[in-house]
């Protein structure tokens, strides 16, 4: 699916993956360690009530619904505690087969570090990454937190840091009290939710004393083995209702890619015998890239976290939860072996000191150089030569449309590290159909961490589908859209050849909250004209075929909770449930560098993915603008149609490319992923493990006379202002066999409108996508 790049659902995000894939795909064996997973023995044959009334257990849970929110650090006005985090992977089940293969030439001494497992075979540690955290919150008189990383330590893959990444991308963050519990950005019911009987069957098991405190023992299971929910042991304060320890285990019949299993522990703290605060929290993830078979080769990833040092009320003023320059040092999170023995709350084992030396060993060898240097390469699009310079992007090598006919592009970067700050790129394309060359190049540099203070320029000249994206992103270096479409529906000659310069400068006043001011100067004409007219007539009533802009925009950008790995000048984002908030003024500036129109133009987009509970995630996209003053059609704003048999995000499947123009507009796009939760109740169709997906979108706008008079053929366009547009339709994704379900198709139907010359009334898309 191809986002706009204001959006954090970038290709980042499936380059992570397709990391994963390949270590799992290389380095995996069969299945998980069973003295890690199977946690919970749960027997059968519980107690059957004729109501929930009827069962003690309902009375508990009431309790602790109606005390939930008393709990925890919100009761206090400041607050602090330190964070120890640890993420490892393993390989199980090794056998000697498996240790044979051609693959681990040369490397076999890693071996060496295996352990037995309790089913007799060897594990394999792989990974391991410790993090120190510092977490500081304010309650009164406003809400503030702050979360910085203090220390970190990897076992190899130190100039690798999308491995990194892709493991901690893996985890949320985990509130018991929450009605809907985040795996994945994947809603799970979770057992403390207020409507927790809809889901699950409880049953009191017995009234334990754990740690001093008297506590219930409540065992629970969903009433459905196939639905996202989770199976385990609540322990529960007799006297206050909170909860003190549970523990949550998938269903063997959980429907999630690349996940076998999910484990998890969580312990809570009484430091004054009514506030509860998180402990140690402990995630075993079963993680497969082909099967979820029992025998299927798989990795675990495991994640836990001590939290100490909880002070209350403490001394905080504003200061503590600004920045500081010092905690954007790549140098400030690395610490000796005295700190961490120190920072430990236990110290490693024999199998996780190994780990060190063992990976240690690897990085001198050229064969695990090369393996991780082919992760890098799938993973970020570019392939890096001598620490300096990547080629790429590898994913925009090959295009075509009706102008260029076959596309090739190619093109590099500076990169000497994740955290550079300054950076420059470009490409160069050639179409073998118009035997034109193109090109375009960026420049960039960050003055300033704290506040990401930025300067850029950059030029292209390029053949563009203009008219796909309504909020658009002003810099030079966003992939043309012209270059991403192989198949399509029908003729596009709706191409044009642009001609473009910008310099720009941004900065972050406030945290995921960014200022960009750009100043534009562009030429734009009809890349064909047989096909394509962009004639218009000027001030003068001169007919011309170039439009001559130059325009300055400012440009809002808010990203509340939105979370980021490094400092350098491109940043990474975490896989959040963030919005995107944008607000942008344009401001055509008249006969300054031969521009022909003076005009103002005001634009707001908002973006949110969000979870719905158990029935899925729903993704919300808004957009409205309004040009004040005509313009020609170059510069107008369209209704983004997509004549691809591809999947394109926020645009319209049934509309032609210009079919719809307007001065002033505005679109909604509703869609929502039920994570298969009405097909599983098809028994035949249920074990496909297929998902399915319902959207609705909708447009409505005016086109002034003014408008359209300027353009040569402005009577071929109009806006949807009769009636809102409206498409609708179904889809059905997770489409694959066994873990590899990244295949999606969808059903659209056009709502109205439908007497236009050359409009489609049905029409099917497909595409990958890389949801868990």
């Amino acid at each position: 699916m191809i986002y706009t790049d204001f959006k954090v659902n970038n290709t980042y995000w499936p380059r992570l993956l397709t990391t994963a894939l390949l270590l799992l795909s290389l380095f995996s064996a069969a299945q998980t360690d069973e003295r890690q997973m199977d946690e919970i023995i749960l027997k059968k044959g519980k107690k059957v009530y004729k109501n929930k009334k009827e069962n003690p257990a309902y009375a508990i849970m009431q309790e602790v619904w109606k005390r939930k929110r008393n709990n925890g650090l919100d009761k206090f006005d400041t607050y602090s505690f330190r964070e120890y985090e640890k993420i490892q992977f393993d390989m199980a089940n090794l056998d000697s087969a498996f240790m044979n293969r051609r693959i681990f030439r040369k490397l076999d001494f890693i071996f060496d570090y295996a352990d037995s497992a309790a089913n007799g075979r060897l594990a394999l540690p792989l990974f391991l990454n410790e993090s120190v955290y510092t977490n500081l919150g304010q309650n009164n008189p406003s809400k503030k937190k702050k979360r910085f990383l203090v220390a970190q330590k990897t076992s190899g893959f130190e100039d690798n840091q999308i491995v990194t990444l892709t493991a901690k991308n893996l985890y949320r963050e985990i509130d018991i009290y929450d009605n809907t519990i985040n795996y994945f950005d994947i809603g799970f019911q979770s057992p403390v939710s207020r409507d927790g009987f809809s889901t699950y069957n409880y049953e009191l098991m017995d009234t334990l004393t754990i740690n001093g405190q008297e506590v219930y023992h409540i065992r629970y299971e969903p009433r459905r083995s196939d639905v996202l929910a989770f199976e385990g042991q609540l322990y529960i304060s007799t006297d206050h209702y909170a909860v003190t320890q549970a523990t949550l285990r998938s269903t063997k019949k959980m429907s999630v890619n690349f996940v076998n299993g999910i484990f998890t522990e969580l312990e809570y703290d009484n430091p004054d015998d009514s506030t509860f605060i998180p402990k140690k929290y402990r995630t075993v993830l079963d993680l497969s890239a082909f099967s979820k078979n029992k025998d299927a080769k798989s990795l675990t990833a495991t994640r836990s976290v001590d939290y100490t040092d909880y002070k209350f009320n403490p001394a905080l003023t504003n200061a503590d939860f600004e920045t500081k320059e010092e905690e954007l040092s790549e140098n400030f999170v690395r610490k000796d072996e005295q700190y961490w023995e120190a920072a430990r709350t236990d110290s490693l084992n024999q199998q996780e000191k190994g780990i060190y030396e063992m990976l240690e060993k690897l990085e001198e060898t050229p064969r695990f150089r090369r393996i991780t240097k082919t992760y890098e390469t799938f993973a970020s699009g570019y392939y890096n030569v001598g620490n300096a310079v990547d080629i790429g992007d590898l994913y925009s090598v090959y295009g075509n449309n009706e102008v260029e006919g076959h596309r090739i592009r190619l093109g590099g970067r500076t990169y000497f590290s994740q955290n550079d700050d300054w950076r420059i790129q470009g490409y160069g394309a050639y179409g073998f159909k118009d035997r034109k060359f193109k090109y375009g190049a960026e420049a960039k540099y960050m003055f300033n961490k704290l506040n990401r203070f930025t300067l850029g320029a950059g030029t292209r000249r390029d053949v563009m589908q203009l008219g796909v994206q309504l909020t658009t992103d002003d810099g030079i270096m966003s992939r043309s859209f012209a270059s991403s479409s192989v198949f399509g529906r029908g003729e596009n000659a709706s191409l044009s050849s642009v001609n473009q310069t910008n310099v720009f400068a941004a900065i972050d006043p406030l945290k995921n909250f960014t200022v960009r001011l750009d100043g534009t100067l562009q030429s734009i004409k009809s890349a064909n004209e047989e096909g394509f007219n962009l004639y218009y007539h000027d001030n003068d009533g001169m007919l011309r075929k170039t439009v001559n802009d130059s325009h300055v925009t400012l440009s809002l950008i808010a990203r509340p909770g939105a979370k980021f790995s490094q400092t350098g000048v491109d940043r990474y984002e975490h896989s959040t449930l963030a919005p995107t908030i944008v607000l942008k003024y344009t401001r055509g500036l008249e006969n300054v560098f031969n521009a022909d129109y003076g005009y103002n133009k005001l634009q707001f987009m908002f973006f949110k993915p969000m979870l719905i509970g158990s029935w899925g995630k729903s993704f919300i996209n808004l957009e409205a603008g309004k040009n004040f003053d005509p313009v020609p059609l170059a510069l107008q704003n369209v209704i983004p149609g997509n004549q691809s048999y591809s999947l394109v995000a926020n645009t319209f499947s049934q509309l032609n490319y210009y079919e719809f123009v307007a001065d002033t507009y505005t679109t909604g796009h509703l869609e929502h992923h039920f994570n298969g939760k009405i097909l599983s109740f098809i028994p035949l169709i249920k074990k496909l493990k297929l998902r399915e997906v319902a959207f609705i979108r909708g447009a409505y706008g005016t086109l002034s006379e003014a408008s359209k008079n300027i353009n040569l053929e402005g009577y071929k366009y109009s806006a949807p202002d009769r009636n809102i547009y409206y498409e609708y339709g179904f889809g059905i994704e997770n489409i694959g066999w066994g873990n590899l379900r990244f295949l999606r198709v969808d059903f659209n139907w056009r709502g109205n409108y439908l007497t236009r010359p050359d409009v489609q009334k049905f029409g099917i898309k497909a595409g990958i996508q890389f949801f868990y």
